[in-house]
Parts: structure tokens; C-alpha cells; sequence
């Protein structure tokens, strides 16, 4: 996990593309979560340094590879057992990789919390259907949803050894 201060040109930067965006269809914060996503997209494109693309399918672009970007806005700091999740509704996206970020509410910092190829999250996630009880955390499911601990991600840093 890498922690990221987050600079008021970063916040300015997610204000500006969450009012382009609006709210998506299905969105599970009914927009809410927009900046937090978008901050997650910024802190991951300046990581990897690279290119932030905003397509359906994916959010930044590696060389040829293609990222999605997957962020929670969250009141703590991540710990290695808690959670990634990706929306039954997310799985069709044309992506080769996801990349997994927390973003505090209050936008001050974030974390890259790791990576995995897109055939090895869903390979190794749990699926979770909607009012479910995760039973790794207490929580009820909102959505349908596959799961998978943060421990289980690899490390931000190997995401360029991808690209050879």
C-alpha cells in the first residue's frame, strides 16, 4: 500500500471532471463518490505516470495496457484485511487491470492499495449477492459484488513490470 498527500490542484482537478460527469446510471452513491473517484484516477495516473484516459471501459492507460481504477471513500486508514469490491454491474468493462485506491472523505490523503490483471480479481474474488452478510466484515451487501482483501493484491510498484 503507498500513501499519497492529496494537493489542492488534485482536488480542483476531481471538482472540475465530477461536475462533467454528473451522476452514472447505477451508481451506487448516486454520485456522491464522484471526486473520490476521480482523486483515485489522478493519485494512480501521477503514481504510474500514466496517461488518464476516462473511457467506460477503462480510466488510465500504461503503455498498452489498460487500467480501471477502483476507489472507496473511506473515514480510516485501509488495513491488509479489508476489502476491494468491484459491482456485478462493473464486470463487462474492457480492462486489463484494476487498480484499487482508498480516498479519505475529507480528500486530505489516499492510498494505491495494489493491482491485479482483471482475469486474476475475479478468479480469486468472492461473490457477494445483494442483502448477503459478508461474513469477513459484518457487512450487508448493497449491490451485487465480488470481493477480495486487500493482502491479496500485488504491489503498485510491479504494475511497470506488467508492461514487458
Amino acid at each position: 500500500m503507498k500513501h499519497i498527500k492529496i494537493s489542492k490542484s488534485f482536488i480542483d482537478k476531481a471538482k472540475i471532471k465530477s461536475n462533467q460527469m454528473g451522476q452514472l446510471r447505477n451508481s451506487i452513491t448516486k454520485g456522491a463518490g464522484n471526486i473520490h473517484g476521480f482523486l483515485g484516477e489522478i493519485i494512480t495516473a501521477q503514481e504510474l505516470k500514466a496517461e488518464e484516459s476516462n473511457t467506460y471501459d477503462y480510466d488510465i492507460k500504461l503503455n498498452s495496457l489498460t487500467i480501471d481504477v477502483k476507489t472507496k471513500r473511506v473515514t480510516t486508514p485501509p488495513k491488509s484485511f479489508y476489502e476491494c469490491s468491484i459491482a456485478a454491474l462493473n464486470t463487462k468493462q474492457k480492462c486489463d487491470f484494476y487498480v484499487f485506491t482508498r480516498i479519505l472523505k475529507t480528500m486530505e490523503s489516499g492510498w494505491i492499495l495494489g493491482y491485479l490483471s482483471k482475469e486474476d480479481y475475479f478468479k480469486k474474488a468472492t461473490f457477494l449477492k445483494k442483502g448477503m452478510v459478508d461474513p469477513s466484515n459484518g457487512w450487508t451487501v448493497s449491490t451485487d459484488c465480488y470481493n477480495l482483501p486487500i493482502s491479496e493484491l500485488k504491489g503498485i510498484e510491479e504494475l511497470h513490470n506488467e508492461t514487458n
